[in-house]
This record gives structure tokens, C-alpha cells and sequence, in this order.
């Protein structure tokens, strides 16, 4: 199928071509006719899959077909982070160049006063954050009595970092008579509670099975002590002559000390979280963008900020306390079809969070035990292994007393590049 199948009007179309797009995701396909037709969307749909553009597109084709006297903020796009919200304003921009469709990106951290400047020269299409939403909103710089469309964006996220509170507060001041479309990669229950509150017989997408992952993404798993995880990476990143990759860290502070280690190691890296200045942020992901930055290195914060359709690696350095996080970080890499590859340490204190995971995502991650760097295979087996693994483990062990901490085996699943 061709976006043209759609019945996308030609200046989308133009833009689209000039983009490289000529056939839509799943998403895209069984999205966008339900958002011309004006229903109300849930989309369950895992990161990477084209999402932004299954609403972008529609969106600015009912605006540019439409004729309306009245001036004011049609759509209200509402995004947890600031990279993700920049990301959806680029989109704006590029499907749209052709339509004359005014759009603006407001969030916090930097000052408002351009983001209050562009709101006072009028836009068809506001694209913001909650906190920053908000405070625009109580100094009057911003009136939603015409709008028509409300996104609701990355719904889980907003419930993982805290916003689910701002994001009702939002929804009381929307008018009662509007479309709206809600996206979310998995559907927690006090987020299918949320969308049934917003959404009138809503028409629903579910092109993946809810915290499912890419199949495209080959995931790995390497054992091994926390103090050992700078070597390992830099081991990896020299083994697969990696290039590129985005590295995700648990913590501000280990995400800077990673940085140091790659900068000592003469890798080009940078890091990206919440105590970095916007334009600090920006410059990196441009940065690594271009190619100028090898190794990115990021807290949660841009798990869903960062959009490369060629990104290869994806290195979950620290596994992340909340186990929907994993599927939006390997998300980063195999999007637009592309395949790709996540590696995941893990040390003796993540095998709660390694549980959770596999449980979530229904299958166990293929453990690399052929690496210079692994736990003690006795300690391996008592503390990680899962009970019904140890008997077999330990029948793998050589009977050396010698040797008493035993050899990981000499089982190795490659790693396909």
C-alpha cells in the first residue's frame, strides 16, 4: 500500500515523498483513515513503529481542508519530555511544509519568552509538556475554548515519570466537544482507566501485543560484576567495530561517569539527562545525529526522545528500575524496519529488575556467557539462575577443587551484527 491509497491530499503527499515515505507503517495505515473519518483513537503501539506521522498527517490534512474565520489553537498535542515533544514539532514541520499549517513547541527549562512571542502571533497546532502548559496557561497565554483535536502521546510515559496529575488537570480545561487520539505503548491499568474516561467509542489500533518488543531487535544478555561494566562496553564497542550507539545509564551522575570512561578510551560521547541545559541536550542529540558523537549516554529521560531510523546499537548499561522502560529503550534502535541489536548488563543487584523484564516481555533474554568479563559461574548459579537452571548449571561446572569458583561453560550465542 502507497500513502496515495490513503486519500492524502496532494501537498501532504509532496512532503512525504520529499521526506523519502512512500508506503505507511501498520500503524500509519490503520490510523489515519479512522482520524480523517473524526473518531476518537486508542492506539497501543510500541515505540518506533511511525506513530508520530499515524496522527501528524491526518491531523494536518483536516486543518488544511478546513475553513475556519475563527484564529486559534486547533490541536493540542500534550508529550511527556522535551525531546520527544522537539521531535513531534520536526515532524509537524516536515509533513506539513507544504500546507501553511502554523505550529509551535512550548516546555520547560528554557525561558518562555520566545515560546510566549510564537503563542501571541497565533498557531493552528501546539505541541507541549504538561508543566510548561500549565504555567502558560495560568498567566493567560494560552485559550483552548477552539480546539479541536487533543493528542494524548506516550500515556504510560507520562504515568512513569510523574505527570498522570498535570495530564488530568489539562484535561479539565479541553472543551467537552473535541476528537481525541491516545497513544501508548503499553496500556497499565490506570492508563486504560484514563483512556476510557477521555475517549467516546473510541476505534482501536493495537499493532503489537501490549510491552511486546520489536522482532527485529536482537536482545542480548551479559552477566557480570557492576565495577566490570566499563570494560565490558568498551570490550563490545571494540568487538563489533560499533560506531554508533546509544547507551542508557540509570542514574544522572553514572551517565556522566561512562561519559569520562568513553572520553578516556578516545571515543567521541556525550551525555544527555535532566541536570544538562536544553541547549546542552540539543547540541548532543544533534551531535550524535550527525555522527560527530559516537556514544550517546542517557538517563530515561530520552527513551522516547531519540529518533534515528539507523541507530544499530542500543547498549542497556544499567537495567531500568521500571520494566516497561527496557521496551522503550531497545525501541530506540529497529525503527522504520530497520533491524538492530540491544545489549543489557547485568550485575548481582538487577536481577530483580531482569525478573520483571522477561516476565513483562514474555521471553528470556539470550544470555552471552563467552566474554572476558563474567560473574563467578557458583555465584552466577546461586543468585542469579533461576532454581530449575542451578542443577543443570552446576553439572556444567569442571570438578576442580582447584578451581572452586568453577568457568561459565563454553556455550556462546553469537552475536549476529
Amino acid at each position: 500500500m502507497a500513502f496515495k491509497n490513503l486519500s492524502i491530499i496532494d501537498p501532504i503527499l509532496k512532503a512525504l515523498e520529499a521526506e523519502g515515505y512512500s508506503s505507511p507503517t501498520p500503524i500509519q495505515s490503520q490510523a489515519i483513515p479512522l482520524v480523517l473519518e473524526r473518531k476518537d483513537v486508542l492506539g497501543c503501539a510500541q515505540t518506533g513503529t511511525g506513530k508520530t506521522a499515524a496522527f501528524a498527517i491526518p491531523i494536518l490534512q483536516i486543518l488544511y481542508t478546513a475553513k475556519r474565520a475563527v484564529q486559534g489553537i486547533k490541536v493540542l498535542i500534550l508529550t511527556p519530555t522535551r525531546e520527544l515533544a522537539i521531535q513531534i514539532d520536526e515532524s509537524f514541520a516536515s509533513y506539513g511544509r507544504y500546507t501553511g499549517i502554523s505550529h509551535t513547541v512550548i516546555f520547560g527549562g528554557v525561558s518562555q519568552l520566545h515560546q510566549t512571542n510564537k503563542l501571541k502571533n497565533g498557531v493552528d497546532v501546539l505541541i507541549a509538556t504538561p508543566g510548561r502548559l500549565l504555567d502558560l496557561m495560568g498567566q493567560g497565554f494560552i485559550n483552548l475554548k477552539h480546539l479541536e483535536i487533543f493528542v494524548l502521546d506516550e500515556a504510560d510515559r507520562m504515568l512513569d515519570m510523574g505527570f498522570i496529575h498535570d495530564v488530568k488537570k489539562v484535561i479539565l480545561k479541553l472543551p467537552a466537544n473535541r476528537q481525541t487520539l491516545f497513544f501508548s505503548a503499553t496500556m497499565p491499568p490506570e492508563i486504560q482507566k484514563l483512556a476510557d474516561a477521555l475517549l467516546s467509542n473510541p476505534a482501536q489500533v493495537a499493532v503489537t501485543p501490549p510491552s511486546s518488543t520489536v522482532d527485529k531487535i536482537e536482545q542480548s544478555l551479559y552477566y557480570t560484576n557492576k565495577a566490570d561494566k566499563p570494560k565490558l562496553l568498551l570490550h563490545l564497542l571494540k568487538k563489533y567495530s560499533i560506531e554508533t550507539a546509544l547507551v542508557f545509564a540509570r542514574t544522572k551522575h553514572g551517565a556522566d561517569k561512562v561519559v569520562k570512561i568513553l572520553h578516556q578510551a578516545n571515543i567521541k560521547a556525550a551525555a544527555i539527562h535532566g541536570n544538562k541545559s536544553q541547549n546542552n541536550r540539543q547540541n548532543a542529540l544533534k551531535g550524535f545525529k550527525s555522527g560527530e558523537i559516537n556514544v550517546l549516554v542517557a538517563t530515561d529521560i530520552a527513551a522516547r526522545g531519540i529518533d534515528i531510523d539507523d541507530l544499530k546499537y542500543v547498549f542497556n548499561y544499567d537495567l531500568p528500575n521500571v520494566r516497561e522502560t527496557y521496551v522503550h529503550r531497545i525501541g530506540r534502535t529497529g525503527r522504520a524496519g530497520n533491524a538492530g541489536t540491544a545489549i543489557s548488563f547485568c550485575d548481582l543487584e538487577e536481577r530483580t529488575e531482569l525478573k520483571d523484564i522477561q516476565k513483562l516481555i514474555s521471553k528470556n533474554i539470550p544470555v552471552m556467557e563467552d566474554h572476558p568479563y563474567p560473574i563467578a559461574a557458583g555465584t552466577l548459579a546461586q543468585k542469579i539462575l533461576p532454581k530449575q537452571a542451578q542443577t543443570s548449571f552446576k553439572k556444567q561446572r569442571p570438578n576442580n577443587n582447584n578451581n572452586r569458583g568453577g568457568k561459565p561453560s563454553n556455550r556462546n550465542t553469537k552475536l549476529a551484527r
